[in-house]
């Protein structure tokens, strides 16, 4: 039997059939936090396109998608947040922050009527809980990665005016 068939199919539903308010909801809380001023400076479309992307596709996320995949798309999250300049704590807070609002929005669909429905509902916390945890490492892993190769380059160019 697959995971998925475990998890609160009935709560995975309801963030994917609403995943563009919570995007919205999302994104303006990224642009607006004091923990994540950087991502003023990002185009609304880039931000809503990586929440969105999680929000929309949230069981593929949770059951499907293998940890190489994981680590692709957030060591390249964290390599491009570099580049732009966002500072790393800020690409963290982000992430943090994207799944404390989707945490909040399940907690008010979320009311067991069984106590089979609360174990689904916690197992699908602990998924959720595993997924963003993976995804900050994997983002500060590429961010740390393209911030050593940045480094590598300006020594390199030092070194040469000797």
């Amino acid at each position: 039997m697959r995971r998925s068939q475990h998890l609160s199919s009935q709560l995975i539903n309801v963030v994917e059939c609403h995943a563009n308010k919570l995007t919205r909801d999302t994104v303006e809380k990224l642009q607006n936090s004091p923990r994540t001023p950087s991502f003023n400076n990002l185009p609304y479309s880039e931000l809503a396109y990586r929440v969105n992307e999680i929000y929309q596709n949230l069981s593929h996320w949770l059951c499907d998608k293998t940890d190489p995949v994981i680590r692709s798309w957030y060591n390249e999250l964290g390599q491009k947040r570099f580049k732009e300049g966002i500072p790393v704590q800020e690409v963290l807070w982000a992430l943090i922050l994207t799944k404390h609002q989707l945490m909040t929005y399940l907690e008010a669909y979320a009311l067991a009527d069984s106590a089979m429905e609360l174990y689904r509902q916690q197992e699908l916390d602990r998924f959720i809980n595993r997924f963003f945890e993976r995804a900050i490492c994997y983002a500060a892993e590429g961010y740390a990665r393209a911030a050593g190769l940045q480094g590598r380059q300006n020594v390199q160019n030092v070194g040469g005016w000797g």
